[in-house]
């Protein structure tokens, strides 16, 4: 099996740089680097490049989200396997590609297989030793895992609405809900330097919200839809209250995103078998 590597970045040039230089360190090589310039300016664009000349670039001028350009670049990769990172992150382990391939060479119904990070986010995971056994997951990282590219191509994939953030788990309902596996394994590790840069937790919580109750409304089955809909409402809101007034004052301009999205949920609505949902809520 082949493996491509996927990476988005928006104006972290010394981030991408070192991940860069990491992954011309494995053996076996990728088959290909692929890199997505979403809304960089045009400086980084020319210095990227000159720089990495030898991977393959996909310029978006104007932003159109990790999700779109994720996307993208897993249906126009040549790998079998899609390694996705984020521009800070990169695997710890130079023969990562052989360990990758053998695992979904044993396992045909593998759709992703993710791992842990040490990452600067958590600095007790920079000297953790133990990071669990393998087991089936609900959700994976995009800054560490790897997709079966024909396994992607079969089902709705990343949802481009979403622009930024929750593409992961509403991805792997749908890999669960079509009897694929979604597998966490510490055969291994991912360094994520998790820079700060162009990062703001309240926006994070807002996409992450309202892209959460749109692949509710894209996904759930009738009846439980408003069910669950009214618990993810109520679910997030607990969540900003601990947090803050200054979080909870602004709770309502996510709700109003995601109104304005519903149109486009609905006419995309594609809700996966409820045996298969209630599967997937029920796993870590």
């Amino acid at each position: 099996m082949t493996l491509s590597v996927m990476i988005t970045t928006r104006n972290r040039l010394v981030e991408l740089r070192r991940t860069y230089h990491a992954l011309q360190q494995l053996d076996p090589p990728p088959l290909e680097v692929l890199i997505a310039m979403d809304g960089c300016t045009d400086e980084i664009v020319d210095l990227i490049k000159a720089e990495l000349s030898q991977a393959r670039l996909f310029v978006n001028r104007t932003g159109v989200g990790s999700v779109v350009s994720r996307d993208r670049m897993i249906r126009e990769a040549r790998g079998d396997l899609v390694l996705a990172l984020d521009d800070d992150s990169y695997p710890e382990q130079l023969d990562c590609i052989s360990r990758f391939t053998t695992f979904f060479e044993e396992r045909p119904r593998l759709a992703v297989l993710h791992f842990p990070q040490r990452t600067d986010e958590y600095r007790e995971t920079l000297t953790q030793t133990k990071f669990g056994s393998e087991h089936l997951t609900r959700s994976f990282a995009n800054s560490g895992a790897v997709l079966r590219r024909a396994t992607y191509l079969q089902l709705p994939g990343f949802e481009p609405r979403f622009y930024h953030m929750y593409e992961e788990p509403d991805y792997a309902l749908q890999c669960v809900a079509a009897g694929y596996d979604v597998c966490f394994s510490p055969v291994v590790t991912i360094r994520h330097h998790y820079s700060k840069h162009a990062r703001d937790e309240i926006r994070i919580h807002q996409r992450h919200s309202r892209n959460e109750l749109w692949s509710t409304l894209m996904r759930c089955p009738f009846p439980f839809t408003l069910g669950l809909l009214v618990w993810r409402v109520i679910s997030q809101f607990r969540y900003a209250c601990k947090r803050g007034w200054s979080w909870v004052v602004r709770e309502p301009v996510w709700w109003w995103q995601a109104l304005v999205g519903v149109p486009h949920c609905l006419r995309n609505r594609r809700p996966v078998p409820w045996s298969g949902y209630k599967r997937w809520l029920r796993l870590p």
